[in-house]
């Protein structure tokens, strides 16, 4: 009989044992989201990409071969054929242009990952409110959008400069960090994308205005085909202020060497990463404000 006398009193303390060590396990969990929260929404994010991964490698190898093949063998050899091989600031179309279509890929990724999938996050499927019903802040949730973005935009760039040296379009040694002044440009424009998709709360067709009124003239104006000193002095301020023309010209210096003072590539680099700066900043107070309520 004084068997079950004795094992009474246990019970309660195995509860309260495994209470405590769900606790405990609570506390972790909720200690690492805290922490790595950024990260957690950056992998959620990869694992959305995957149901698109098909169009995202398309685009990437698709595109520069297109691109690159249109006016290496296309545009460049009427060009070369009229204006001799230094045809363009003193090297061929295809070496000239090479570097703007690097940037542009990077602006066309920021283009479609920091419109529409933020305005999903907020409206269509809200899965951001979800994300700050955990541990996880509305600041984290950005971060990940950024990091997540960086990356694709870093491996679509690295694919396009992979074909950029096949075309024999980089002759500088300091090519490869072309790379790097294409995913600047892409997230300091994406930036400011993202910032300004936070506040839309319905699509009335804003996201198509912009792809028509921003993206398009930043395109053709920017020094892109042909250099910026070539338009008319009245339009010359859109590449000025254009984010695609300052990292055309940074990548232009690293691809093949082109001639312009250290200043203004500082310039350069001091524009985008302003743009940068300022669009994250944006879009995590938007993010704090329609989050939190």
């Amino acid at each position: 009989m004084s068997t079950p006398d004795a094992a009474r009193p246990q019970a309660p303390a195995a509860s309260a044992g495994g209470q405590s060590d769900a606790a405990a396990r609570a506390i972790r969990a909720t200690r690492n989201s805290r922490r790595w929260g950024s990260w957690y929404v950056a992998e959620h994010r990869f694992r959305v990409m995957r149901s698109y991964a098909q169009t995202v490698l398309v685009t990437a190898i698709g595109n520069p071969v297109i691109y690159l093949y249109a006016m290496g063998v296309g545009l460049a050899t009427l060009v070369d054929g009229n204006l001799g091989a230094d045809a363009v600031t003193g090297v061929d179309y295809l070496t000239f242009v090479a570097p703007a279509l690097l940037c542009s890929a990077a602006i066309s990724v920021a283009s479609e990952e920091f419109t529409y999938p933020v305005m999903l996050g907020f409206k269509w499927n809200p899965v951001f409110y979800g994300m700050n019903a955990s541990p996880i802040q509305p600041g984290q949730i950005i971060n990940g959008l950024v990091i997540s973005v960086a990356a694709r935009m870093l491996v679509t760039c690295g694919l396009y400069f992979g074909f950029m040296l096949l075309f024999g379009a980089v002759p500088s040694p300091t090519g490869f960090l072309a790379i790097f002044a294409a995913l600047l440009t892409g997230m300091g424009f994406g930036a400011l994308l993202m910032g300004y998709t936070s506040t839309l709360t319905e699509d009335t067709g804003q996201l198509a205005m912009v792809m028509r009124f921003i993206i398009l003239p930043m395109t053709l104006f920017s020094g892109t085909f042909f250099p910026l000193d070539l338009l008319p002095l009245y339009l010359r301020w859109i590449g000025w202020i254009s984010p695609l023309w300052h990292g055309t010209e940074l990548s232009r210096v690293f691809a093949y060497g082109a001639v312009e003072p250290v200043w203004l590539s500082v310039v350069h680099v001091l524009y985008l990463a302003a743009l940068l700066m300022i669009g994250w900043v944006w879009a995590r107070r938007v993010a704090v404000r329609r989050l939190n309520k």
